[in-house]
C-alpha cells in the first residue's frame, strides 16, 4: 500500500509542477519582449481608440513581431467573455455594453495604420440574440467605407444557438471567414465544455454554401493530450465542411489556473501535419509551434488566393 501511496503522491506533484508552469518550454518556443518605435506606434493608436485587441487580452507571444509590422487583431464586443473555456487568457464574466462607436473606430484604426489587411475577432457573446454578427458585419462596412482595398478576414465565434444570425455577416462579404476548431472532439468537455464539436463544422460548412467565394479557413492547437490519429481525422471533418485554410499551433498555458500542456511538440511533427493537410486538400497551411489564427495572416492570403487560383 506504501508503494501505492508513493506512486500517486509522485504523479500529483508532478501534474502540481506542470500546472504552475515548470514544464520546461524548448528553444523554439522562446520569444524576445516587444519593442521598437513601431510597436510603440501601433500600440499607441489602439489606445487612443480605446480598442481591445486578442494580441493583448489572449498573452500572444507573437505581438512584437506582428504589431513592429502594424499588423494587429481587433478584439470586437468588449473584452469579457461569456465563456470559460480552459486554453483562453481573455476575461470571463458578466460582458460590457456594447459600444455603438466601435465599428467606425476599428475603420479609423484600420485606416491609421495602414493596413492592407485586416483580422477582426471577438469574444462570445451568448447574452445577444444574435452573438454579435450584426456588430461584425458593421465592423466590416464601416472599413469597406474608409478602406476599399484592405481585405478583410473576421474570426468568429461559433453562434451557438443562434440560428443563422451568421447570414448577416456573409451578406457584409468578409474576406476570409475564420472560425477555430481549436481541439479534437474527445477534449471538448475538459478545454471547450461550452462549444459543440460539430456545431462549429456546421457553421463553416454553412459559410461555404451561402457564398463560395468566402475564403473560410480554421485552427487548432496541439499539446493538450489529443493524439496525431484524432487531428488527422480533424482534417478529414473540416475538408468536409470544404475548409479552404488550416493553422496548427502549440498550445501554451496562460496561467496555472488553466489547462495544462500535456506535451510540447516537436517541429518534425509540425511538419507531418503540414504535409498531411496539404495531400488531404487544403489550399493554404500554416503549421509551427508558434502558428495563431491571425499570426502572418496579410501573407498567407495572398498564398491562399495564389494556391486556389492555380487549384482552379
Amino acid at each position: 500500500m506504501h508503494k501505492y501511496m508513493k506512486e500517486i503522491n509522485l504523479a500529483e506533484e508532478n501534474i502540481h509542477k506542470q500546472s504552475v508552469g515548470t514544464l520546461q518550454k524548448p528553444s523554439w518556443l522562446r520569444v524576445r519582449a516587444p519593442t521598437g518605435a513601431v510597436y510603440e506606434k501601433t500600440k499607441s493608436i489602439v489606445k487612443d481608440k480605446s480598442l481591445n485587441t486578442v494580441c493583448e487580452e489572449a498573452a500572444c507571444p507573437n505581438i512584437g513581431e506582428c504589431w513592429n509590422k502594424k499588423h494587429a487583431t481587433f478584439m470586437i464586443l468588449g473584452s469579457v467573455c461569456t465563456r470559460a473555456c480552459r486554453f483562453c487568457n481573455v476575461a470571463t464574466g458578466l460582458p460590457d455594453k456594447l459600444d455603438p462607436h466601435e465599428p467606425e473606430k476599428i475603420a479609423m484604426s484600420v485606416k491609421a495604420l495602414g493596413l492592407k489587411h485586416v483580422v477582426i475577432t471577438s469574444v462570445d457573446r451568448d447574452d445577444l440574440e444574435d452573438g454579435g454578427a450584426d456588430h461584425f458585419a458593421k465592423c466590416i462596412i464601416e472599413i469597406r467605407k474608409l478602406c476599399s482595398d484592405t481585405t478583410i478576414e473576421i474570426l468568429t465565434p461559433d453562434f451557438l444557438k443562434k440560428g443563422e444570425a451568421y447570414d448577416v455577416i456573409v451578406k457584409a462579404k468578409p474576406d476570409v471567414f475564420n472560425h477555430n476548431i481549436e481541439t479534437v472532439p474527445s477534449l471538448y468537455p475538459e478545454i471547450r465544455p461550452g462549444s459543440r464539436y460539430f456545431n462549429s463544422l456546421n457553421l463553416l460548412h454553412n459559410i461555404k454554401k451561402k457564398d463560395r467565394t468566402i475564403f473560410t479557413k480554421s485552427g487548432m492547437m496541439v499539446g493538450l493530450g489529443e493524439t496525431k490519429q484524432e487531428v488527422l481525422q480533424v482534417m478529414d471533418d473540416l475538408r468536409a465542411a470544404d475548409v479552404d485554410f488550416l493553422t496548427i499551433g502549440q498550445y501554451l498555458q496562460p496561467t496555472a489556473k488553466h489547462a495544462v500542456v500535456a506535451r510540447y511538440v516537436d517541429l518534425e511533427e509540425f511538419d507531418y501535419y503540414k504535409r498531411m493537410a496539404q495531400v488531404k486538400g487544403f489550399h493554404m497551411v500554416a503549421s509551427s509551434p508558434l502558428t495563431r489564427s491571425s499570426y502572418h495572416a496579410q501573407e498567407d492570403f495572398d498564398k491562399l488566393k495564389h494556391n486556389k487560383l492555380l487549384a482552379g
